[in-house]
């Protein structure tokens, strides 16, 4: 019987359901073609309908992976709506992708067809050149302090020669005298600190001229003395109580004695400059030396200052990099490239109890490259 004219023959149920089969298996013959990761999503239930190999191997053992919005969330973790960008790294992998979204019809089939471009020796290329950048930077700046120093340490010379040959007459006058010995010792001291005062700027013109600092056997102790010696007046002056705690029969070291004594002034003085806010009373200052389990001579400074923060901790022998207002920043980084080329290490510990712990490794002679 012939049906009705302007009626629609009825399709058997199966047929489109066929329809639909057909459609997915030409989207994925057309997906694995695509160079890239890519799949397509239901755009109202947003369920994965097909996807290339290379999206399976890249994106397909992640989290969600076969449902559009669980895939966003493990891409983008807590980042949603406008806060999110095109560039997203894959967890597990630490792959870099860039994504793309396009709408698209297939077979009657609203879908959203995703394709995540990898571009992570972009990303790589692009942050060598930052660091590359970043060093030549700090190559200038340095080259700039070098400069500096190198000027200062011309000026600087014969005034210190000048008072040191004012400090031996005045001695001799004293001698000569028979003057009061409080005085003769107050002039002894003050031409012992300016002889080293001359000795620091004689290395600085050498390091500047990049020469090879003179390294031998040293006892820290001497050494220890020395810097407080220095520093004396100030921890006085601060009513600060400086506690030894120097390990017994300790080892020599070999080093450069004045390039590590400035690594060592460098962080007592940091250290008192830390408790200048501190009460009187909770002062105190504590150097502590001893042989580590590598076989080196450690050295620590302790302080009950403030602290710092996490933050502060992680950037701190970066290169101009200073928590002090009247700071360079350039302090901690040279102590780390003084000690470095001593083969030992620089480090940073929260004190128990409050405070911080800043110290380095020094070997033996007996331990030298």
């Amino acid at each position: 019987m012939t049906p009705p004219t302007g009626t629609r023959r009825a399709r058997p149920a199966g047929s489109a359901a066929a329809d639909v089969d057909k459609s997915a298996a030409a989207l994925t013959e057309v997906l694995a073609a695509v160079p890239f990761a890519c799949a397509a999503f239901d755009r109202g239930t947003g369920v994965r309908v097909a996807a290339n190999c290379r999206f399976e191997g890249d994106l397909g053992t992640l989290p969600g992976h076969a449902q559009r919005d669980a895939l966003l969330a493990t891409l983008y973790g807590d980042v949603t709506g406008d806060a999110r960008g095109e560039e997203v790294r894959a967890p597990g992998s630490g792959r870099w992708y860039a994504l793309h979204w396009r709408d698209l019809d297939c077979g009657g089939r609203a879908l959203s067809l995703l394709t995540a471009v990898d571009i992570s020796e972009r990303i790589e290329t692009l942050d060598s050149h930052k660091s590359q950048q970043e060093k030549l930077l700090f190559t200038s700046r340095m080259m700039s302090v070098g400069e500096m120093a190198a000027t200062l340490a011309h000026e600087l010379n014969q005034p210190l020669a000048a008072i040191v040959n004012y400090l031996n007459g005045s001695l001799r006058l004293v001698d000569q005298a028979g003057g009061p010995v409080q005085v003769e010792r107050a002039l002894q001291a003050a031409r012992t600190q300016a002889e080293h005062a001359s000795a620091v700027i004689a290395r600085v013109r050498e390091f500047v001229r990049a020469r090879e600092p003179r390294r031998d056997a040293q006892d820290l102790p001497l050494i220890v003395d020395t810097v407080l010696e220095l520093l004396r007046l100030e921890a006085e002056r601060l009513q600060l109580r400086v506690e030894l705690a120097l390990a017994p029969q300790l080892p020599q070291v070999y080093a450069d004695r004045v390039m590590v004594e400035q690594v060592l002034l460098n962080l007592v003085k940091n250290a008192i400059e830390a408790m200048r806010e501190v009460p009187a009373a909770q002062r105190g200052l504590r150097i502590e030396a001893r042989v580590n389990l590598d076989g080196d001579v450690e050295v620590r400074v302790c302080d009950r200052g403030p602290g710092l923060s996490q933050a502060e901790s992680e950037q701190l022998f970066s290169p101009f990099y200073t928590t002090k207002s009247d700071g360079l920043g350039i302090g901690l980084a040279i102590c780390r490239s003084i000690i470095e080329y001593h083969e030992g290490r620089l480090f940073f510990e929260a004190r128990d109890g409050g405070g911080s712990v800043f110290g380095f490794t020094l070997p033996t002679p007996d331990r030298r490259i």
